[in-house]
């Protein structure tokens, strides 16, 4: 409560426009054609030597994972070594903090000419249509999360690429053991976004296998960040209920009090993908692994909040349609392997997660208000 009532009185007596900045800073269109890999055999080592900073593609860069990983990854490597892609407009303040380009994963010639010409040594796909959009669009979600896919592992495995392509917990289905649900266990997913990143793992594990390519998943639980618009998702209601509290102190959630789910935080979620990322090939036994850092129920996380506004009111009114995937979905993930393989190890827990997100939004509400 503390926390909350010294930013609330914080931003109450920013008397300038310098001072909120201060307290600011203290708290995917052409389908390509069949083709052959340029050359079949094991690939040409990265560009990158372990003197150089890798020269960094990231594709659907527009997301929220996407423009917080080139922030991420710019801090370490430098500003002009970390290019951001999508087919749509950046928003100024993008535009503006480091290289953007105009990259469509379907034109492989074009995705290709980006590589080539920016000399890129690793290669970040975020490019994918989600669950909500793909149930609605499954001939889209096949063209962009699975043609646009083999673009990808074309073009890495021709040039040397070192390739990220995160999965998800979308890629269990009912079969798979829920609680926890290991790193390799039977996978039977019930949307196309699902059945696709099943496809992504196979693939990227059989070119790694195959043609040697340094081909790198990891399978994301929920991410939370006050900084996401939610879109319908499944999770989405640990983000929505953080705003609802703030703003109306009353929520209304879409699935049971009882449904658990793993989550993250999304500041341990970049970190997990920079660390996943520079770790060396000798340490990884795999190419995909799941990571976690929480699971919770909506009732849990009521409670915890509760601790900081205890007047926020919860209401439950079940999606029928939503609950029925929840209910196929991970109530916890084992990802022992990472944490023995390359160190993985969360730093946010329940608690403060919470504590986290009421300050942001707190914070953002605040200044919405002074300008």
């Amino acid at each position: 409560m503390l926390v909350m009532q010294s930013v609330r009185g914080a931003v109450k007596h920013a008397g300038s426009q310098c001072s909120v900045a201060r307290l600011m800073s203290a708290v995917c269109g052409i389908s390509s054609s069949s083709r052959q890999l340029a050359a079949f055999g094991r690939t040409a080592p990265s560009s990158c030597t372990d003197t150089d900073h890798p020269k960094v593609l990231i594709t659907g860069g527009l997301g929220q994972l996407g423009v917080g990983l080139a922030k991420l990854l710019r801090r370490r490597f430098g500003k002009n070594n970390v290019i951001l892609s999508d087919i749509r407009k950046p928003p100024n303040h993008v535009y503006h903090n480091g290289p953007f380009i105009f990259s469509d994963i379907l034109d492989y010639k074009n995705l290709r000419e980006i590589v080539v010409n920016n000399n890129i040594s690793w290669l970040v796909h975020y490019s994918a249509v989600l669950s909500a959009v793909g149930e609605n669009n499954v001939a889209l979600a096949k063209e962009v999360n699975i043609t646009g896919l083999h673009n990808i592992l074309d073009i890495a495995t021709e040039h040397g690429l070192r390739v990220f392509v995160p999965s998800t917990i979308g890629a269990f289905g009912p079969s798979s053991p829920r609680d926890p649900t290991p790193h390799l266990c039977v996978q039977r997913p019930r949307t196309i976004y699902g059945v696709s990143k099943v496809h992504a793992e196979l693939m990227g594990e059989y070119y790694h296998h195959r043609y040697g390519l340094d081909f790198r998943c990891l399978r994301y639980p929920g991410i939370i960040s006050a900084d996401s618009q939610p879109g319908g998702g499944t999770t989405d209601y640990a983000v929505q209920i953080f705003h609802a509290a703030v703003k109306t102190g009353c929520f209304q959630c879409n699935l049971r009090s009882d449904t658990r789910l793993p989550m993250m935080y999304i500041d341990d979620c970049l970190r997990a993908t920079l660390e996943f990322l520079e770790a060396s090939e000798e340490t990884l036994l795999s190419r995909t692994y799941n990571i976690n850092a929480m699971s919770f129920t909506p009732h849990d996380l009521t409670q915890e909040i509760h601790k900081v506004l205890p007047d926020v009111k919860v209401t439950y009114k079940v999606d029928p349609v939503l609950q029925a995937i929840a209910d196929g979905w991970p109530m916890a993930f084992d990802d022992s392997a990472a944490r023995r393989d390359w160190g993985w190890k969360h730093e946010y827990d329940l608690s403060e997660l919470v504590q986290t997100m009421l300050t942001h939004i707190t914070v953002q509400n605040q200044l919405a208000q002074v300008y």
